[in-house]
């Protein structure tokens, strides 16, 4: 009788958020719906007119309601498409740029996608053109902007989200019921973890409460990923996270929430999907893009090297359709109890700093995911203000004493000198770089030296082969997760990332071995895979030629062997088989390029945090390095520092 009492009283709590949205719409709006839809309150209205006639409506309600507040036209309201189109273009001025198959309708749910060039023109001031677009069409717009580069990846994942309309309607209506259900107060709350915990690679954190379970991010570890299911031959438990021992099944979990979009924080969760997960997955909209990048290039890798990929490209789309995307700053419950805000974490695009609310002000985690608290040419630090710390969770890639690198000033001279002298000696540069971050990264330094000092105006072509080309693309699509100045660059037409030193690699890759000085910039920064590999074996040999590291390489990576000084490496010839490679070309490693927090950004991140946190916890480091900064850190803060395992529980509460 209790059970069904408390059931009833779930049920007429979560009518009175529905209720509630419908009694503060204006009469005149005519309300035909009000439905939960994923973490949002969505209003159908017979006059939408009523309700953008006054900016203040939708958000005194979301207030009231405590959820975004969608308001949508009626079926019954909207222009048919060709007419909606035609009057957008009345509407929204030439210049914003909108492509001749840049309005795309999604009657599903009742949008219509539009893409420019010039998204602030089709925004107009404070939104005035937005609000006139959807009061004399009834079609809510949702702005996209048109990447400056072309980008198979995002016209794709664009593509999907019109598609997918019927399906995403559904799907979060079911997510709504679920989050707006009310499950009572929580008893206790604690975090384990399932991977990336005295290691780097598969991160993985289980949070769980009374009635919550939620996973911050899913990765596979990077030296036997390239593999994929032939690297298990009895060392599986060092690819994947935990997930066997956390003692839940797949479909207990709430929601998974990542970080950002490197395989060893996102790589396991498409295989959540192939084995029966149906819940949403939380990251912000450049992570969305960027995963589906980086997920498929895996598949595309494993294949081509033999491997068998531990899921396909079925469960990556399934994956896809199930993201909820989320801005930095923007506060969403993802269960009745927890509340998800992301920050920017300063280390690629779109990486985000996890703030979870949980209970009312019971306890409040901080999770960093991967994070740069310092100075690089793509993207501001990491934020450092939250509305409550209670926990601390930090990674501690260079957390050791001896991670502090020279200045940035004095590094980009160094990585300039060697490459001018590198081509003066008629030798040719492999930089090997993460796609997504470093390659930026570097691109960005490369065209600053060498299009405005003297010095360096080296008539060398720069060379970009891999996936850089398409991850540059992406971030010209969100100029404004970008650092201000650089913003300013791309949206004036005049992006350092198209600038004439760079140039495609097309081909055979031998055209550009058998040309004259050069310099690379080649996925697979910790030389695991990707065409920083089929490089490294031509030029090897040659002292004249040089290699550059610039971002972090694992324990067990090729990359991290030949950084250490190692002289001969086997890798597959052309037939195959294991040859031996003589490393003769000068190795250089300059770690003032990370997108990571050195140990010094650590120490001052962690004092600058406000509120202060009252415990610490490291991750994402090897194990020596995760339990000194613990240990430096928990001392100099005066708080509780801890290293914890992988399998370790904490309890908070």
């Amino acid at each position: 009788m209790s059970e069904e009492s408390d059931e009833l009283r779930n049920e007429k709590e979560r009518k009175n958020v529905l209720e509630l949205t419908k009694e503060l719409i204006p009469p005149e709006a005519i309300v035909t719906k009000v439905e939960f839809e994923g973490p949002d309150v969505a209003v159908f209205v017979k006059n939408v007119k009523a309700v953008y006639s006054d900016e203040h409506i939708i958000r005194n309600i979301s207030a009231s309601v405590k959820k975004k507040l969608i308001v949508r036209s009626d079926a019954s309201s909207l222009a048919d498409p060709e007419s909606a189109a035609k009057k957008i273009r009345e509407i929204v001025p030439a210049e914003a740029g909108i492509s001749e198959e840049g309005i795309r309708f999604s009657p599903e749910m009742g949008e219509v996608y539009i893409e420019a060039m010039k998204p602030g023109l089709v925004i107009g001031k404070q939104g005035s053109t937005l609000v006139k677009i959807v009061c004399e069409t009834g079609w809510l717009p949702k702005i996209l902007r048109i990447p400056t580069m072309n980008s198979d990846v995002i016209r794709a994942i664009r593509q999907t989200m019109i598609s997918d309309g019927d399906f995403r309607k559904k799907f979060l209506g079911a997510i709504g019921k679920k989050i707006s259900k009310p499950i009572g107060k929580s008893e206790w709350i604690k975090a384990t973890a399932l991977g990336g915990f005295k290691e780097v690679g598969r991160s993985s954190l289980l949070l769980e409460t009374n009635h919550s379970k939620l996973l911050v991010d899913c990765g596979i570890s990077p030296e036997p990923a390239v593999k994929g299911l032939d690297a298990l031959t009895g060392d599986e438990n060092k690819l994947f996270p935990y997930l066997d021992s956390a003692n839940i099944t797949i479909n207990d979990l709430d929601a998974v929430v990542l970080t950002h979009a490197h395989m060893d924080h996102i790589g396991f969760v498409p295989y959540l999907f192939k084995y029966g997960y149906e819940g949403p997955v939380y990251c912000t909209p450049p992570t969305r893009d960027l995963a589906a990048l980086v997920l498929y290039d895996y598949i595309h890798l494993v294949a081509t090297s033999g491997g068998t990929p531990v899921y396909d490209e079925k469960d990556v789309r399934k994956m896809l359709s199930h993201i909820i995307t989320r801005d930095y700053g923007e506060v969403t419950n993802i269960t009745d109890e927890i509340k998800l805000t992301y920050h920017n974490a300063g280390h690629i695009l779109g990486s985000g700093i996890v703030h979870l609310h949980i209970g009312e002000g019971m306890y409040n985690i901080v999770h960093t995911g991967d994070f740069k608290y310092g100075f690089t040419r793509l993207l501001d630090p990491a934020d450092t203000r939250y509305p409550r710390v209670d926990a601390l969770f930090i990674e501690s890639t260079y957390g050791g004493p001896r991670d502090i690198p020279a200045s940035r000033q004095d590094a980009e001279i160094a990585l300039m000198e060697l490459i001018k002298r590198t081509v003066e000696q008629g030798g040719k540069v492999l930089i090997p770089v993460l796609s997504v971050g470093r390659g930026q990264e570097l691109m960005l330094i490369l065209e600053s030296y060498m299009s405005t000092n003297p010095r360096y105006k080296l008539d060398v072509p720069v060379y970009l082969d891999g996936m850089i080309l398409e991850a540059t693309a992406i971030h010209t699509a969100y100029p404004e997760y970008l650092k201000f100045n650089l913003q300013r660059r791309v949206l004036s037409n005049n992006s350092p990332f198209e600038s004439e030193i760079f140039q495609v690699a097309k081909g055979e890759r031998n055209e550009i071995l058998d040309k004259g000085p050069a310099i690379i910039l080649a996925s697979g920064g910790m030389l695991n895979g990707g065409t920083s590999i089929e490089y490294f074996k031509k030029l090897a040999e040659d002292p004249k030629n040089a290699m550059v590291f610039v971002n972090y390489t694992s324990v067990n990576s090729l990359g991290r062997r030949v950084q250490s000084g190692t002289k001969e490496v086997a890798m597959p010839g052309d037939s195959g088989k294991l040859e031996p490679v003589k490393v003769n070309l000068q190795v250089q490693t300059v770690d003032a390029f990370s997108g990571h927090s050195n140990r010094k950004e650590l120490f001052a991140f962690a004092e600058r945090i406000r509120p202060p946190p009252k415990k610490i916890f490291t991750m994402h480091g090897e194990e020596f390095k995760c339990e000194d900064l613990a240990r430096s850190l928990g001392m100099h803060l005066r708080i509780e520092g801890r290293a914890p395992m992988d399998l370790d529980t904490m309890r908070f509460k």
